[in-house]
């Protein structure tokens, strides 16, 4: 076995457990249920990190609605949409409800803008509150000195169901703007989820309100949550 499919396996099995079971909102009961298992037995795989045997693991990554592979880890490393096209997808167009409902909370998706030596594209975490999309970064950074400079930028988020080769994005364009130190900025630093993942001081609110909200989902006849495709011997 190799040093890299080492790293990505039982090591962190656990830990990507639990914030799988954490993303979903499920308590240890609910996920061992769905796992034909007992609450003090997963707690014990999240929690010791031993390498449970084959069987338990598919049943416990079909508990968490995820892969064998993405719960051990071994796709860590590797780009999304791997895989092939699903069979006869379809696209469809989200209005702006949806999309908002697809960014509602917080998480880290893709700023694009226009940078001293051409269009630049870096993660940023993010989160909505009163119909804006809301970032903290360095006060010198290149996204705080486009909020002066008012520019438009886009923010874009995905989310890919490898398995099944369907999935959904979300595109805001508008300009940002950076919050004034005081009561506004304060209070949405205090109350941020998830710090920046970069750290390195990133305490500027810069805020995006949304000139143009669009998405776009595309979809696999017979995957969960589509309808499958009509008979064709039928009508």
């Amino acid at each position: 076995m190799s040093g890299t499919r080492d790293a990505h396996g039982a090591g962190d099995l656990g830990r990507r457990a639990a914030a799988r079971r954490a993303q979903l909102g499920l308590s240890l009961e609910e996920v061992a249920d769905r796992a034909g298992s007992t609450p003090s037995y997963l707690a014990y795989v999240e929690d010791q990190v031993p390498a449970p045997g084959p069987a338990f693991l598919v049943r416990l990554a079909d508990a968490l609605e995820t892969t064998v592979r993405d719960l051990a880890g071994f796709n860590a490393d590797l780009p999304q949409g791997g895989a092939a096209a699903g069979h006869h997808p379809r696209m469809e167009k989200l209005d702006a409800a949806e999309c908002w409902r697809l960014l509602d909370g917080h998480g880290v998706g893709r700023i694009a803008m226009a940078g001293a030596e051409g269009p630049v594209v870096f993660p940023v975490n993010y989160h909505v509150t009163g119909g804006r999309i809301v970032f903290m970064t360095a006060a010198e950074s290149s996204l705080a000195q486009a909020s002066s400079a008012g520019g438009d930028v886009a923010f874009e988020l995905d989310r890919l169901d490898e398995a099944f080769s369907q999935g959904w994005s979300v595109l805001a364009v508008g300009p940002t703007r950076t919050l004034p130190a005081g009561p506004e900025s304060e209070h949405l630093r205090s109350t941020w989820d998830s710090e920046p993942w970069a750290g390195d001081g990133r305490t500027t609110v810069v805020a995006l309100v949304p000139k143009r909200l669009t998405g776009r989902r595309i979809l696999v006849p017979g995957a969960p949550g589509t309808a499958s495709e009509p008979d064709a011997g039928n009508g």
